[in-house]
């Protein structure tokens, strides 16, 4: 049966979340700027970073004095054959491990007291940690080495502990670092989950408060698959910074700690590239450190995905 003339015949309804063609490129214009700035200041530079790695590249080539030779994976077999570099790594990952860990606990903890105590105290937590997360890194690392200062430092009188060093031992010193790492980290943990927080019904609270849960049974039971996609933004960020710490440990350890006890990738590949003139050593370290904190972030991701969660 044929259609009368002039009249329209339409086809089958477009199903509903299906965006045409045109309506696919309309996201990725608005990005085309952000991702032309990344390409710039992200992409390019690591790109030289990787090329470097597989050139010998010392104070000789940067002087031309000597030409720049191809090395291939020799950099990186140097690297992997030196026991130093897989002692930092252990090190690094231990470290970031407990600042990590040590940054969500603080973080989620104040975010939930925050949910708690009245609006005057509720303004001066969020201004005092608002003002540790805009010190910079530099400046917190010299407050907190006087604070523990052996000689002038004010917590080793509260504490009776005399002339006792917290640089000098190695887990002492490394303790001081996590203790200033969590400082100036967990402010961006408690305003995140302190909104997450905010934004969940209070009908949902009260009803678990009136099945007589506590707020432990609260915050695992309820808060905490609720506000997983956060969690799961402010960890990876946690894990990101912590990994690559530099300015902490170089500040309050004195470049890595006595006989580089206190070392970490970042500040290994410092003194590898600048103060040992190896560059191409490096960017090894670099390249390295790029692909485990991807390898780390990705894996995360997937487990996420296979427990059923939308990010």
């Amino acid at each position: 049966m044929t259609a009368p003339t002039g009249v329209r015949v339409e086809g089958p309804p477009r199903p509903y979340g299906r965006p045409r063609g045109r309506s696919r490129q309309v996201p990725w214009l608005y990005l085309a700027p952000a991702l032309v700035v990344l390409g710039g200041l992200l992409v390019y530079p690591v790109y030289q970073l990787g090329l470097i790695s597989f050139f010998e590249y010392t104070q000789a080539q940067v002087s031309g004095g000597e030409p720049t030779t191809f090395q291939g994976f020799g950099n990186y077999a140097e690297l992997f054959g030196d026991p130093q570099f897989w002692q930092v790594l252990l090190t690094t990952v231990v470290f970031a491990a407990a600042c990590v860990v040590s940054t969500l606990a603080v973080g989620c903890a104040l975010a939930v007291l925050l949910t708690r105590i009245r609006a005057v105290p509720r303004l001066a937590l969020m201004l005092a940690a608002l003002g540790a997360w805009a010190t910079p890194a530099i400046t917190g690392s010299t407050v907190w080495l006087f604070l523990f200062d052996p000689d002038f430092g004010p917590v080793n009188r509260v504490l009776g502990l005399g002339d006792h060093s917290w640089t000098y031992g190695r887990l002492s010193a490394f303790f001081l670092v996590l203790l200033e790492v969590v400082w100036c980290s967990f402010p961006f943990v408690m305003v995140t989950v302190y909104a997450g927080i905010r934004a969940v019904p209070a009908e949902v609270l009260e009803a678990a408060a009136l099945d007589g849960a506590s707020q432990w049974r609260i915050w695992r039971s309820v808060l905490a698959p609720m506000l997983r996609p956060i969690l799961v933004v402010v960890t990876i960020q946690s894990v990101i910074w912590d990994f690559k710490v530099f300015t902490q440990i170089y500040v309050m350890t004195n470049g890595g700690g006595i006989a580089g006890q206190n070392l970490v990738l970042n500040v290994y590949a410092y003194q590898k590239a600048f103060a040992s003139s190896q560059y191409s050593l490096g960017s090894a370290i670099g390249v390295v450190m790029l692909l485990i904190l991807l390898a780390v972030t990705l894996v995360y991701l997937r487990l996420l995905r296979r427990q059923g969660e939308e990010l």
